[in-house]
């Protein structure tokens, strides 16, 4: 491994977009490929998709069809392209697609926290939250529901609680969520390389393992960049 240059990616998305589970086993794909070849630490940045979304959510047909005025119909195909494309990656959804729509802001703080104490402790509960909402069908905004996500990624409970019960880390996912939204990032998810390579949206893996190797292969980046 000597020599090889590390790529910072920065993942920027949220727990409640279809998109960004895809992207991000799409991605690990990638990564898994590049084994040897190109080493890379990832970091999961906070993007809210629905910041004004009250805790108890809202149904996700009426969601969708407010959001994007599309139809019942429309997002029963759309609900199954996305399972089709989530199955070619690995990730699975669940048949009857959400139920609901939830606030996800103590799901950034708690990744957040995951993020200062172990990188790889916070991809473990990423995809924890992930799972638990796409394919089990559970509330990212169920502070059970969280606590026991940051148990399965190796993180203390009890601390996990507490941090849901208080308002911690809330400043700082405000300003990294209002950090990319000033650098221009309005959709996810949107994958960053060394602060200043942007790959937008659930890529396949061949796409993001090209861009990877590509950067890796340049010179070593100057300090700067985003």
């Amino acid at each position: 491994m000597g020599g090889m240059n590390a790529l910072k990616i920065d993942f920027v998305s949220d727990v409640s977009c279809p998109w960004c589970a895809i992207g991000l086993s799409s991605l690990e794909r990638a990564l898994e490929r590049l084994k040897g070849e190109v080493r890379a630490e990832l970091h999961f940045q906070p993007f809210e998709l629905n910041p004004a979304m009250p805790a108890a959510g809202q149904d996700i047909t009426e969601h969708l069809t407010q959001k994007y005025r599309s139809t019942p119909e429309q997002q029963a195909q759309s609900r199954e392209a996305i399972r089709e494309r989530g199955a070619a990656v690995g990730f699975e959804f669940r048949k009857e697609g959400r139920g609901r729509i939830y606030n996800t802001f103590d799901a950034h703080r708690l990744l957040h926290w995951a993020g200062l104490d172990d990188p790889a402790r916070q991809a473990a509960l990423k995809k924890a939250l992930l799972k638990a909402y796409f394919t089990e069908g559970r509330s990212p905004g169920d502070h059970e529901v969280l606590v026991q996500a940051a148990q399965e990624a190796g993180l203390d409970a009890a601390r996990a609680r507490e941090i849901l019960g208080s308002d911690e880390y809330a400043q700082q996912v405000r300003e990294r969520e209002q950090f990319y939204l000033d650098h221009g990032i309005h959709a996810v998810p949107a994958v960053i390389i060394n602060g200043r390579h942007l790959i937008q949206g659930g890529q396949p893996p061949e796409v993001f393992e090209q861009a990877l190797r590509q950067l890796a292969a340049e010179a070593p980046q100057e300090p700067g960049g985003l």
